[in-house]
């Protein structure tokens, strides 16, 4: 085979890598839910199974109710402290 016949092959198709199976899989990728371990597509900001979310980023911001609650009791018992020293 000379160069130019090589050449030809390729642009003939010849020696040209077929592409894998995995290459034709029109199916989006899965991944493990980094929670439940259990597969879920992985375009998905939320777990379907457990409902958690993959990323902070797309996770909701969520206000913690128990600090102000806390500090609401901490309020009260110093109050008490106090007014039971008067």
């Amino acid at each position: 085979m000379t160069w130019n016949d090589e050449e030809d092959d390729e642009a003939a198709g010849h020696g040209v890598e077929d592409p894998d199976e995995a290459d034709m899989n029109d199916e989006p990728a899965e991944v493990p839910c980094p929670y439940c371990k259990r597969e879920i597509l992985e375009d998905l900001p939320q777990c379907p199974y457990c409902g958690n979310y993959i990323s902070r980023e797309d996770a909701p911001h969520q206000r913690e109710w128990w600090w102000i609650v806390a500090l609401v009791l901490l309020i009260l018992l110093i109050l008490v402290f106090v007014l039971r020293r008067w």
